[in-house]
């Protein structure tokens, strides 16, 4: 199946702060990521090309690196195919997330973050409200995704910074547009301020129920638009790692 040419109107436009394979690629990663590419779907380089007003070349190129994040397959002859993950692989990257991050914001709790580097994160916790209001879903994934790799950086494993780095590129929030008829994915926006006001108090405990909150709300987030899914296919609450 091809993409109708009217679901690419939903991705935004380059800023032209990166290069432009990787701007692309870090604009089609959030679009994969917010459900705006569609699984199951194929998107051909030229169409894409067309709406960013660029070569198909830097688009095939910024598509091969997505295909070697497992974001998206080669379909043969036709262009690129958006890979589809089950409730249950969802659920398992979101309880690896938790195993890590949950602890690791704990740890920079207790140990200190200097403040220049809250000054730094306050304008991309301020940037990821404002997409939410804006229903920016693409901008809402990788402010989003910026934020929390900033912040697992102050741990000093740039080790551990990766593999979060791609359990969130892994991830899926099929229902970012439709939790925007509500208001929990403004009241999980604003945890990324809240959060920081935790760490910046030095309040580890505070820090991390609302990190263990944050990371629950992502299953909610994906899982909207998979109600009838069960919890997990692996013995764990989502979000919610054993003791």
């Amino acid at each position: 199946m091809t993409v109708d040419d009217r679901a690419t109107t939903r991705l935004p436009s380059l800023r032209g702060r990166l290069s432009l394979r990787e701007e692309i690629a870090e604009t089609l990663r959030g679009a994969v990521i917010s459900g705006e590419l569609k699984p199951g779907v194929v998107y051909s380089a030229p169409s894409l090309a067309e709406h960013f007003g660029v070569s198909a070349t830097p688009v095939r190129e910024a598509m091969l690196d997505l295909t070697k994040e497992g974001l998206v397959e080669i379909a043969r002859n036709k262009g690129f195919r958006v890979t589809h993950l089950s409730p249950a692989e969802l659920d398992d990257i979101t309880h690896l997330r938790a195993l890590i991050e949950i602890p690791v914001i704990r740890q920079i709790t207790e140990t200190g973050v200097a403040l220049e580097v809250i000054a730094r994160l306050r304008p991309l916790a301020a940037g990821i409200e404002d997409a939410a209001h804006r229903r920016d879903f693409i901008a809402h994934v990788t402010i989003d995704m910026e934020f929390h790799l900033t912040l697992l950086e102050q741990a000093g494993n740039s080790r551990l910074v990766e593999i979060v780095r791609s359990l969130r590129t892994s991830s899926r929030l099929y229902g970012l547009r439709t939790l925007t008829e509500g208001s929990a994915l403004f009241d999980s926006s604003h945890e990324h301020a809240e959060l920081l006001d935790l760490i910046e108090a030095g309040d580890a405990d505070g820090a991390e129920a609302l990190m263990r909150r944050h990371l629950g709300h992502v299953r909610g987030i994906w899982a909207e638009e998979n109600t009838s899914a069960p919890a997990s296919h692996s013995g764990h609450p989502t979000g919610e790692p054993p003791r």
